[in-house]
């Protein structure tokens, strides 16, 4: 079993660069917590060694309509604190990627008592996707990210979404802006709903008007927010707050092409802080997710169901980072 002076040694760093990179500090690079990350996984590095010689038990990690191969993926740094924290606890795991217009042939729980699995942990799923419905009521320990299952067999991990948009709303009301847009994702997504839910409290927590003519659904990429952007800009939108660093990428980028000066004439803020916020023009104004500790709760949260404890949702505090695209209203 590894330790962290093995990966220090491995890549030639010090052992304190390691340790943060491990702990997902922003005070080492992107690159080089990647290197770490994958060489922790590749040594069989687990925070407290346990001495077993097979895995106690076998999780499935079934991930669709998700990056998690590359650090700037949203599902990089989940899988990597799942996976660490399932070594921990000498866990088998076995991921399995669904693409998004891929049907699903065989029964959730089928599937798993075929191939001896004793856990899933299920990410990027639609909120009526097949397996979500099959879900409902499951006998296999399983933990979904962002979508809630009533089961009590089924939990559900994530980021307190109402809380992260409230923060960002409550952030531009106090540099003044009064009429604040919602770009968010698909309005099938619970995640998309919960936001626009934290995006009305935050709005009512500051007295602010919630316009019809400054919200907008569209999807989480950064593709398809040109006709969105200059709707809120006819409209007099004075900050946008946008459900994914993505979509946030795209609004820059047509801000940009209308010489629409961030955060002189418009701010504009993420949420997810990857790691196109740091590097975006200007830097992006977000809401960080702790994503190696979301993979490491949904781990934790598993091996509570496996032990006969019912769990509804485990919700993460997110944090507001102020960066340089959000400022006082012209």
């Amino acid at each position: 079993m590894s330790t962290v002076k093995d990966i220090a040694d491995r890549l030639g760093l010090s052992v304190s660069t390691v340790q943060k990179a491990l702990s997902g500090s922003d005070s080492v690079s992107a690159e080089v917590r990647q290197s770490v990350l994958d060489t922790a996984l590749k040594l069989g590095y687990s925070p407290r060694q346990r001495k077993k010689s097979g895995p106690s038990s076998r999780i499935c990690v079934f991930i669709e309509n998700m990056g998690f191969e590359k650090i700037e993926h949203f599902g990089y740094e989940i899988i990597v604190g799942f996976r660490l924290a399932a070594a921990e606890r000498n866990y088998g795991v076995d991921i399995v990627p669904i693409s998004m217009d891929q049907k699903i042939e065989h029964v959730y729980e089928e599937y798993m008592n075929k191939n001896g699995y004793d856990g899933g942990f299920l990410l990027g799923f639609f909120l009526h996707s097949d397996f979500h419905c099959q879900l409902k009521n499951t006998m296999i320990p399983t933990v979904v990210l962002d979508n809630l299952i009533l089961n009590p067999c089924v939990a559900c991990v994530g980021i307190d979404n109402y809380q992260g948009i409230t923060m960002a709303v409550e952030h531009l009301s106090s540099l003044g802006h009064c009429s604040i847009a919602l770009m968010n994702g698909e309005s099938n997504s619970r995640v998309s709903l919960e936001r626009y839910q934290g995006f009305k409290v935050g709005m009512n927590k500051c007295n602010l008007p919630i316009r019809k003519d400054l919200v907008a659904f569209g999807d989480f990429t950064s593709e398809n927010t040109g006709p969105y952007v200059n709707q809120f800009v006819e409209n007099g939108a004075t900050a946008i707050v946008c459900a994914s660093d993505y979509i946030a990428a795209g609004v820059l980028n047509e801000l940009s092409r209308l010489d629409i000066r961030v955060p002189h004439d418009i701010s504009v803020t993420g949420f997810d802080d990857i790691q196109i916020a740091r590097y975006s023009t200007p830097p992006l104004t977000t809401i960080r997710q702790d994503r190696l500790s979301i993979g490491k709760s949904a781990c934790l949260a598993l091996e509570q169901i496996m032990e006969g404890m019912a769990i509804s949702r485990l919700l993460l505090t997110p944090e507001l980072i102020v960066r340089k695209s959000t400022g006082p209203v012209r």
